[in-house]
């Protein structure tokens, strides 16, 4: 028997001995070490509930594999390993194409299937990706997001020289931070309405940090010739934000969530236009070979020590904590970038 965090109507998780997943031929079980709390985990455990009652949450996460199904022959018990947590149909126009993100009939670990937030998972041999020594159980947990903020970035064309700006500093936003350095940005500028995020991503490498509360973003960026926006908040506000200050053939991209409308005012049109803008949606990590480059990259980065992971780390919480972890942020306790879960003792 093992315990795993059940999600059963929004508001509803607990704690349950539930039977240890038994594997097929082509899965590997894994011991959960540690696992992530994104920012789409939250809306799904406090308002829109899962896609069936009982579910198993979390998709970041990193463990231990402690049994090869017969034909998982390229892993080993004792791997230390992240998992990918897209399972795509490989058949539509968009997986040939190997844009496995934009895939029409996918499976997703810990939204759609059974998740992590457990103490032990069942994964598919092609999820699997290897973490060394040298990357922490902590960091390969936080694998996904490193890679969501290395695909928006990729989606904004950054190159050497450009001007960044990250607005939105949870995760995702703070390892865009790090890797827009990493990939060449000349300044990197972080925007955030709470000082104490903006105090990590100064940390991170951040040139300069703004708190857009506080502060006209518009007015101490106008000079600056900003070439790519990455907005992770989701904010509305924010988003028009990030098109009012793009430069001249500058790029936006969106990659935050916000279930809200997008009213541009008429200004931020007229930029739009005239300076010849372009937006862009960025939707998950995934590209040729599967899971991806922006997997291996993250990965390879981590392995060499260029990306910072425990500055991310907010707050800690045991399984069993888990249900109150979630019930502090419905209460707007906690001011968090990551939350992580530890199923092991």
């Amino acid at each position: 028997m093992m315990k795993a965090v059940k999600l059963y109507e929004p508001g509803n998780l607990q704690v349950e001995d539930i039977g240890i997943p038994t594997i097929s031929p082509d899965e590997v079980l894994i011991e959960v070490k540690a696992v992530g709390v994104c920012g789409s985990d939250i809306p799904r455990a406090l308002v829109k509930g899962a896609y069936y009652k009982g579910l198993t949450l979390g998709h970041e996460f990193a463990g231990q594999i402690v049994e090869c199904g017969s034909d998982a022959t390229e892993w080993a018990v004792g791997d230390r390993v992240t998992i990918a947590p897209l399972v795509p149909c490989k058949k539509c126009q968009y997986c040939e194409q190997g844009k496995y993100g934009l895939c029409e009939s996918y499976n997703y670990y810990g939204s759609r299937t059974d998740g992590a937030m457990a103490n032990y998972i069942k994964v598919g041999k092609e999820n699997i990706l290897k973490i060394d020594d040298t990357i922490s159980y902590d960091a390969g947990a936080m694998i996904d997001p490193a890679a969501n903020a290395i695909h928006g970035l990729w989606r904004g064309d950054l190159k050497k020289g450009d001007v960044a700006v990250v607005i939105g500093l949870g995760a995702i936003g703070l390892f865009a931070i790090q890797f827009a350095r990493e990939m060449g940005a000349k300044e990197v500028i972080a925007v955030d309405i709470f000082d104490e995020k903006l105090q990590v991503a100064k940390k991170l490498g951040a040139d300069r940090v703004i708190n857009s509360m506080t502060e006209n973003l518009g007015e101490v960026l106008a000079g600056t010739d900003v070439s790519v926006v990455l907005d992770t908040s989701g904010s509305a506000i924010a988003q028009e934000q990030a098109v009012s200050i793009a430069g001249k053939m500058g790029r936006v991209v969106f990659l935050g969530i916000s279930n809200q409308p997008l009213t541009l005012s008429a200004k931020t049109v007229d930029r739009l236009l005239r300076y010849e803008i372009g937006v862009h949606g960025s939707w998950n990590s995934f590209s040729d070979p599967f899971p991806g480059k922006e997997w291996t990259y993250a990965i390879e980065c981590m392995a060499q020590g260029k990306i910072k992971t425990q500055e991310i780390i907010s707050h800690r919480f045991s399984l069993e904590e888990t249900p109150q972890a979630f019930e502090k942020i419905k209460n707007k306790e906690l001011l968090f970038n990551k939350i992580m879960i530890y199923p092991g003792d």
